[in-house]
């Protein structure tokens, strides 16, 4: 096996500074910043903007979309189906 091929995997902490949330994960991720953890260690910090303590998806307040209105506008648009696409011969 080649020495050297692999980066460098080491414990990082990574903070959602949105919601005041970190967590400490091993990466490859690098930064010149660093944080004392709970655990006395000081460790790199790479700041997200996003994280499943802010995304609207995990967090339960993702808007949902209006599908029925969207199907609605369209029937409305482009005609309501089979029977107005059968013609003069049906």
């Amino acid at each position: 096996m080649q020495q050297d091929k692999h980066p460098d995997y080491h414990a990082v902490v990574f903070r959602d500074r949105a919601a005041g949330y970190a967590f400490l994960t091993r990466s490859t991720a690098t930064s010149d910043r660093t944080i004392e953890w709970d655990d006395g260690e000081t460790y790199p910090v790479v700041d997200v903007e996003i994280s499943s303590e802010s995304h609207p998806f995990y967090t339960g307040k993702a808007r949902t979309v209006d599908s029925e209105g969207r199907i609605a506008q369209f029937e409305r648009r482009y005609g309501g189906g089979a029977a107005q696409g059968q013609g003069a011969d049906g």
